[in-house]
């Protein structure tokens, strides 16, 4: 599914926002909101929102930006559009960009967050990632591990890995891959600051799995061989940046991009 950037502005201010679950330690208001037209369910979020100043992340564009990487690498994920839209506020109009996606679950599957999830089912003390290995959910994680580490995401916390169950049909699994808005460059607000930053720092992250080093949880993938199904390629910056310059400095965009390829290539030294 191509993901999209509707650049023509909505009218969204029918929608009702409250707080999104943050354990990033980032400061900031986001939030999140639904809808259901037509038996369609949508999910909304906004990037780090001021009530004075409006939004001031970005990191709604995150999603989009991770959406077209996965596309290219074949991973199985949640696909976002980045709408330019009108939003409500305890009374005051907003004009931002916003990330939507559709409901992700199966008709009869409830979701649990995968932290809650283990609490009920581990087995003589195993690590998170062996209870993950048992389930049978081992490809999942180690491709969830290597696109983390290129996208150097920051919140990858228990309720951002959700099991989906059936209980009619007796099935479990891991939801495709969802929450990126707190990777990339999502800590920078100005274009120095882009042009400053560090694509292969190694940065404190709030992993489930393993440790709070991204780098450090290659260790569970290293010798593995081929993760993704597919290659990415320098021509590939267009694609991922397509209608971008609207809502990304030149600056931003030439970074991410200087991120994602980089950390790719050392990923596949790795592997």
């Amino acid at each position: 599914m191509a993901s999209e950037v509707i650049l023509e502005k909505k009218d969204l201010t029918y929608l009702k926002w409250s707080h999104i679950r943050n354990s990033s330690g980032t400061a900031g208001t986001f939030l999140k909101s639904e809808s259901e037209i037509e038996g369609v369910k949508k999910y909304y979020k906004l990037s780090n929102f001021d009530a004075e100043k409006g939004t001031v992340g970005h990191e709604c564009v995150n999603e989009l930006i991770v959406d077209r990487l996965l596309n290219i690498l074949g991973v199985d994920h949640i696909h976002y559009d980045l709408i330019n839209a009108d939003v409500e506020i305890e009374g005051k109009i907003y004009s931002t960009s916003l990330s939507c996606s559709e409901d992700f679950k199966e008709k009869g599957e409830s979701k649990t967050a995968l932290d809650n999830y283990f609490m009920v089912n581990v087995e003589n003390k195993e690590s998170h990632y062996e209870f993950c290995v048992r389930n049978g959910w081992k490809d999942h994680i180690d491709r969830m591990i290597a696109v983390d580490y290129i996208i150097l995401n920051r919140d990858r916390h228990g309720a951002n890995i959700e099991v989906l169950r059936n209980a009619r049909a007796h099935t479990v699994r891991l939801a495709p891959l969802f929450d990126h808005g707190l990777s990339l460059l999502f800590s920078c607000h100005t274009d120095e600051e882009a042009k400053s930053f560090d694509v292969m720092e190694d940065r404190r992250c709030q992993n489930f799995i393993g440790t709070q080093s991204c780098f450090e949880n290659l260790a569970y993938i290293k010798g593995k061989g081929k993760l993704f199904n597919q290659t990415l390629k320098k021509t590939d910056k267009a694609l991922i940046f397509k209608d971008m310059d609207s809502v990304l400095s030149e600056a931003f965009i030439d970074k991410i991009w200087e991120m994602i390829y980089t950390r790719y290539k050392k990923l596949h030294e790795i592997l």
